[in-house]
C-alpha cells in the first residue's frame, strides 16, 4: 500500500547550468563553474541539511537523460550530471538504516528555458527534439514536479533512477 501523502520533509536539488561546450573546448574554468553549480552545491546542501533531516525524509535529485549517456555540445553538464548520480547512489548508501531515501529523477526533453536557450529558441530545433519521443512533445514542467511529489512518498525505489523521458529514442 502507498504512503500517506504527508508532509514529509524534501530536500530536492533541482538548480543546474548548461552550457554549449566540448570536450575540446571546455576551459578548466568553465567546467568548475558547471560543477560548483551541479555538484559542489549540492554537496554543501547536503552538509547543512542531512543532519537534520527526520525519518521518512527523502533527498531527491534532478538529473537528465544526460547523467547516463553523452551527446555532443554539451560537455559540462553530461560531467556533472553523470556526477550527481553517482552523488545520489553513495547518499543512499551512507543514509542506510537512517529511514531517508534518495532516487534520481532523469527527464528528457522538458519545456523549459533552459533547453529553449540550449537549443537556440528555434521552433524548428524544438520541433525536431520533440519528435524524439513515442508521444512527439517536449514534456510540460509540471509532469516532472508530479513525479518528484510521487518519488517523496514512495520510499520503495530508494537509490532508484527514474527516467522522465516519454520514451525517448536511444540514439
Amino acid at each position: 500500500m502507498p504512503a500517506p501523502l504527508t508532509p514529509w520533509p524534501r530536500l530536492v536539488h533541482n538548480a543546474s547550468q548548461m552550457r554549449k561546450d566540448r570536450a575540446d573546448d571546455c576551459s578548466s574554468d568553465s567546467l568548475r563553474e558547471v560543477m560548483a553549480t551541479n555538484v559542489i552545491a549540492v554537496n554543501s546542501l547536503n552538509q547543512r541539511l542531512l543532519p537534520h533531516l527526520p525519518r521518512t525524509s527523502s533527498v531527491l535529485y534532478v538529473g537528465s537523460t544526460l547523467a547516463e549517456k553523452a551527446v555532443p555540445g554539451a560537455f559540462s553538464y553530461v560531467v556533472s550530471k553523470h556526477a550527481q548520480l553517482g552523488m545520489m547512489r553513495a547518499t543512499c548508501q551512507d543514509l542506510m538504516g537512517r529511514g531517508i531515501h534518495t532516487a534520481m529523477i532523469c527527464p528528457g526533453f522538458t519545456a523549459t528555458e533552459m533547453l529553449r536557450t540550449h537549443l537556440g529558441n528555434d521552433p524548428d530545433v524544438e520541433a525536431a527534439v520533440a519528435a524524439m519521443n513515442s508521444f512527439n512533445r517536449l514534456i510540460a514542467p509540471e509532469e516532472i514536479a508530479e513525479l518528484i511529489c510521487w518519488a517523496h512518498h514512495h520510499p520503495v525505489i530508494n537509490g532508484a533512477v527514474l527516467h522522465a523521458n516519454l520514451g525517448q529514442k536511444e540514439s
